[in-house]
C-alpha cells in the first residue's frame, strides 16, 4: 500500500504492512524494478517517434500529421475512459492536465515535426538528449525534488556533450530546426513534470487520456482545416508512421512513462531518456537508411554512460 502527498512527493512511500503480509523492503524493491521497466518501455516507444514522424511526413503535411495523430490518440484514450466509466478528474487537477496537453500532446509533437522537415532524425534525436536534464530541472522547480550532487554532475555532463554535438553539427550557429527542438525541450519537460506529479494521484493512462480529450475541441477542427490545405498521399510508410505516433508514442508510450515516473520519481525516470538518442540512431539507420557521422553514435554513447551514474546516485 502506498501513501502519497500529491503536492510535493514524487516517489512512492512504503507503508508498513501487517505481520505475515510480506516485507516492505521487498515490496519497495519490486515496485522500483517495475517502475524502471515501465519507464524504459516508454523510452523505447519514444525512440521510434522521430523515424515514424519522418515516415508520416512522406504522405502528410506537418500540421495534418500532428493534428490527426492527436485526434486518433484521443479516440483510443476516450474509448478506454468511456468503456471503464472513469469519472472526470477533480477540478484541482485540470490546470495540471492543461500543462500536460500543451506540452506533450500539442507542443512537443508540433515543434519536433516542424524541425524534422529540415533536420535528420539522428541530429534531432541527439539534441533531444537534453530532455532528461531539462525535466530534472523542471522537477526541482515545480515539486521540490532534490537529487544528489552526483546526479546533477552526471546529468550536466550528458547535457554538455549534447550541446557540443549540436554546435559542431550546426557549424557553430543554430539553425531553425535547432530552435524548434530547443523549444520542444522546454514544453515537453514541463508536460513530463506535471504528468509525473499527476500520475501519483491517478493512473498514468488517465493522465494522458484526459489531456488528449482536453485537446479534442482544438485538434478536430485543426485536422479538418489542415487536411483541406495540405496534400495527403497515403502510402505504407505514411500510414504506419501516423499509426505509431498516435497509438505508440502519443498513448502507450506516455501511459507506461507516467506510471514509471510515479514509481521511481521524475528525476531518475527522466535520466533513462539518455538512452533514447542511441536507440533512435539505430532506428534511423534500420528504418530510414540514414548515414551517421562518427560524432552521432559517439555522442549518444557518451550520454548513455551518464545513465548508470544518475541511476545509482542517491536522492
Amino acid at each position: 500500500m502506498r501513501a502519497q502527498d500529491s503536492a510535493t512527493a514524487q516517489t512512492a512511500i512504503a507503508v508498513p504492512v501487517a505481520p505475515g503480509a510480506g516485507r516492505p523492503a521487498t515490496g519497495r524493491g519490486s515496485a522500483a524494478r517495475a517502475g524502471t521497466l515501465q519507464a524504459a518501455l516508454g523510452v523505447t516507444a519514444f525512440s521510434l517517434t522521430f523515424p515514424a514522424t519522418a515516415w508520416g511526413l512522406e504522405g502528410f503535411g506537418p500540421w495534418s500529421l500532428v493534428a490527426v495523430r492527436t485526434v486518433l490518440a484521443a479516440v483510443i484514450a476516450g474509448g478506454c475512459l468511456l468503456a471503464l466509466r472513469v469519472p472526470l478528474p477533480g477540478r484541482r487537477h485540470w490546470a495540471g492536465l492543461a500543462v500536460v496537453a500543451a506540452g506533450v500532446v500539442l507542443g512537443f509533437p508540433l515543434l519536433t515535426t516542424l524541425a524534422l522537415q529540415t533536420s535528420t532524425t539522428a541530429h534531432a534525436a541527439v539534441v533531444v538528449g537534453l530532455l532528461p536534464l531539462t525535466t530534472a530541472l523542471f522537477s526541482a522547480l515545480r515539486v521540490g525534488t532534490r537529487p544528489s550532487r552526483t546526479f546533477w554532475v552526471a546529468a550536466s555532463a550528458g547535457a554538455a556533450v549534447v550541446i557540443a554535438f549540436t554546435v559542431q553539427q550546426s557549424g557553430g550557429a543554430l539553425t531553425s530546426a535547432d530552435a524548434y527542438l530547443f523549444g520542444a525541450l522546454l514544453v515537453c519537460a514541463a508536460g513530463y513534470t506535471e504528468g509525473g506529479r499527476l500520475a501519483c494521484v491517478m493512473p498514468g493512462w488517465q493522465v494522458i487520456g484526459w489531456a488528449l480529450a482536453l485537446c479534442l475541441p482544438l485538434t478536430v477542427p485543426v485536422a479538418a482545416i489542415a487536411l483541406s490545405y495540405e496534400p495527403v498521399q497515403l502510402t505504407a510508410h505514411s500510414v504506419a508512421g501516423l499509426l505509431w505516433v498516435a497509438a505508440g508514442s502519443q498513448f502507450f508510450g506516455l501511459v507506461v512513462w507516467y506510471r514509471g515516473m510515479a514509481a521511481i520519481g521524475i528525476p531518475k525516470a527522466s535520466q533513462l531518456q539518455l538512452a533514447q538518442p542511441l536507440l533512435t540512431l539505430v532506428w534511423s539507420v534500420l528504418l530510414l537508411g540514414e548515414h551517421l557521422t562518427p560524432a552521432a553514435p559517439l555522442t549518444a554513447a557518451a550520454v548513455l554512460v551518464c545513465i548508470a551514474v544518475t541511476q545509482r546516485a542517491r536522492g
